[in-house]
């Protein structure tokens, strides 16, 4: 951080790379002309490019061009309000014969517009040479050029000309002083400067909010914002809107508030743009309600009013009604942009709904939006989470940009799918590539291993963190290989690890070891991690089911039914089983036993008749995974009536044979369903793929991808 350069009595080194010439002679008198029309006048209500240049050659005959005013606004028409006659802009200016700093600055901002700033620049160097003497406007222009072109140097030495010329005094100069070196990331200089400015306009504030803006700050906005109340500065509308934004960004839901009510009370009409970012901030702090209530009381609504609520909606996990919004966008013909089909594409991914992301793939490529990183990397996991990882392959082969977190998601969906050797050869290849991995990564990475059984490369892989790239393990990765000693049958090892653990375990670290108890039936260990559970998350249903499994596998009955008890005496409730299916771009939500569903007598008889063909080919129901208060007969019934049972049984009525079936539940697939959906794929000849909450199970011909093994 280069502070001490920006004293306003002390240019920086760099300045003597720009020449310095002295003023120019004056041009000589005006030419005699007529005052019949003025032109000035005349050029001020011009309304098409066509009468400009009709204008145009009526100056240059009557000698009106050589008047400085005259040539000024014709300039700024050309440059300015008709952008697109940028080059008849330049060929006039090339033919002033005694130009003025006005005419550069017109033509400076004009390429700024068209965004053009090595233009602008090559300008403003040619203005000194010429030599003509720049004023604050033309230091403003070339600064703005320079923050856009990120040239650090330049913009330095743009400043101590900005003092040598005497105009740093100039607020508009010091603002936009601000904004460059808040752009080049040197925030410290940019506050320097601004805390060195003895009256301090809006303006000046509102540079220095972007300044923090741009560069993810968003904690220290809220915080300069609060000595902006304290000075009792008013904002204006374009402080309020980064203000917001921050409230949303850091959770300043209160802040938030306070500025919604200030709004009012100063009685001003809210533009969109405000409204907008009033939707954005309620969403992000997760007061979705009014910020619909916002986004449905708007007269007209842009794109980025819509990506808002979406965006929001995904957020907080309400990603039905995300994809509900995003259709009612469709049908009131608003185009989407980049931020929106992220935000849908992670709905997608979270509803499992593959035909819904595959038509945003397609209008993607059908109306050629620019495939960005981030909608790559959307892309990537969408197809990952729905299954479907040859689709993400093909994605992210195809991408010509990749950062770190494409090679992650990649590798992390190989890993969720059950090719935990083919994630490891990508890792490979990225490190071939010279991609630095980052903590995410590694997550992966020993996801991989975990699910795969790569023990020894799993233990190598974690000292490499540390070891090669200065990654300090976090608790996710003490969870990764917790999961991967125990999904391994190495419980004592796992039991091991987590009591030597530099960090103190979670919860979930802790729930990991018991979900491998229980897959490998070592009770005195379960009831250890559950001890430790109840004193972290004591009202997690899941748990005391696990341990109340664990018995009954053990046939510790009573105990079974005491952990049960207890629950129902701490009023814990068991979170339902739900399943979802996406059948002709319509998502259907089964829960275990549920007979809500408008066809449930029709889905139940086609139940009893799969349960019979199963059993025929040699399936055998596991009661142990039934409520433990049914009777024998019920228990089998129970176990039939899961609900991914019952999704499985919704896709095999209502999709044609051979169509791959895909099920997203909300809990780990059980022992009894994994065995039954096996034989499923079997007897019906059907690929079905389910995303449990761990992993991706793709069964085929009556096997697993997981290999048993999860």
């Amino acid at each position: 951080m280069r502070v001490a350069a920006v004293s306003s009595s002390t240019p920086p080194a760099t300045t003597s790379l720009l020449p310095y010439r002295h003023k120019q002679p004056p041009p000589p008198p005006l030419p005699q002309v007529g005052t019949a029309r003025n032109p000035k006048s005349l050029l001020s209500r011009c309304k098409t490019i066509n009468h400009v240049r009709q204008l145009h050659a009526d100056i240059i005959k009557t000698g009106h061009i050589r008047n400085p005013f005259v040539a000024g606004n014709l300039l700024e028409l050309l440059a300015i309000t008709f952008p697109d006659a940028m080059d008849e802009a330049g060929l006039v200016f090339s033919h002033l014969e005694f130009p003025v700093a006005a005419h550069y600055n017109v033509m400076m901002r004009g390429y700024t517009a068209k965004d053009s700033p090595r233009d602008a620049i090559a300008l403003f160097l040619q203005m000194l040479e010429d030599p003509v003497e720049p004023d604050a406007h033309s230091f403003s222009c070339a600064l703005k050029s320079s923050s856009r072109l990120f040239a650090v140097d330049l913009g330095e030495g743009i400043h101590g000309l900005v003092v040598k010329f005497g105009v740093d005094g100039s607020a508009f100069v010091r603002n936009t002083l601000i904004h460059a070196y808040a752009s080049f990331g040197y925030v410290d200089s940019a506050r320097k400067l601004f805390d060195e400015m003895a009256e301090r306009n809006v303006v000046a504030w509102n540079s220095m909010f972007a300044g923090y803006a741009k560069n993810g700050d968003w904690a220290e906005v809220v915080r300069l914002f609060g000595e902006m109340r304290v000075l009792d500065i008013q904002p204006d509308e374009v402080t309020l809107i980064c203000v917001l934004t921050a409230c949303g960004r850091v959770g300043d839901l209160g802040l938030g508030e306070w500025i919604h009510g200030h709004i009012k009370e100063v009685g001003v009409k809210p533009s969109r743009n405000l409204v907008t970012a009033l939707v954005d901030m309620y969403g992000k702090c997760g007061q979705l309600d009014t910020a619909r209530q916002l986004f449905d009381g708007m007269p007209e609504r842009d794109v980025v009013a819509w990506s808002a609520m979406i965006s929001a909606y995904n957020q907080w996990s309400r990603c039905r009604h995300a994809l509900a919004l995003f259709n009612e966008m469709q049908i009131a013909k608003v185009p989407p942009n980049e931020v929106t089909m992220v935000s849908v594409l992670s709905s997608c991914a979270v509803l499992g709904a593959l035909e819904n992301g595959k038509w945003v793939h397609f209008y993607v490529e059908k109306n050629k939006l620019r495939m960005t990183v981030n909608l790559g990397t959307a892309l990537i996991d969408f197809y990952a989470k729905c299954g479907s990882i040859d689709n993400a392959l093909k994605v992210f082969e195809r991408m010509r940009q990749r950062n770190v977190l494409s090679w992650s998601v990649i590798i992390q969906g190989l890993a969720n799918n059950g090719q935990g050797r083919e994630a490891i050869a990508m890792f490979s290849r990225m490190q071939k590539e010279n991609v630095k991995p980052n903590d995410v990564t590694f997550i992966g990475v020993l996801s991989a291993c975990s699910h795969s059984g790569l023990v020894d490369e799993g233990w190598r892989y974690f000292a490499s963190m540390s070891k090669d790239y200065g990654i300090r393990p976090r608790i996710e990765h003490y969870g990764c290989m917790v999961d991967m000693l125990g999904r391994a049958g190495m419980i004592e090892e796992a039991h091991c690890f987590i009591k030597n653990m530099p960090i103190p375990p979670n919860a979930i670290v802790w729930r990991t070891l018991l979900a491998s108890c229980k897959v490998h039936g070592n009770v005195e260990v379960a009831e250890d991690a559950l001890r430790h559970i109840m004193k972290l998350e004591p009202e997690h249903s899941g748990d005391y089911i696990l341990l109340s499994s664990i018995y009954a596998s053990a046939g510790r009955w009573d105990d079974s039914l005491r952990m049960r008890s207890e629950m129902k005496k701490r009023g814990i409730k068991k979170i339902p089983g739900c399943s979802l299916i996406e059948v002709d771009g319509v998502i259907h939500e089964f829960f275990a036993e549920d007979i809500m569903h408008p066809q449930s007598k029709e889905i139940y008889v086609a139940v009893e008749d799969m349960m019979q063909k199963l059993k025929a080919s040699g399936y055998v129901p596991n009661t142990a995974e039934a409520r433990l208060d049914a009777d024998e007969e019920d228990k089998e019934i129970s176990v039939s009536h899961h609900s991914e049972k019952l999704a499985i049984v919704f896709g095999l009525i209502h999709t044609l044979p051979g169509t791959t079936i895909r099920i997203s539940k909300n809990l780990r697939v059980c022992n009894d369903c994994h065995s039954a959906t096996k034989m499923i794929s079997k007897v019906f000849n059907r690929e079905i793929v389910v995303r449990d909450r761990n992993r991706f199970h793709h069964f085929r011909n009556g096997s697993c991808s997981c290999n048993d093994y999860w």
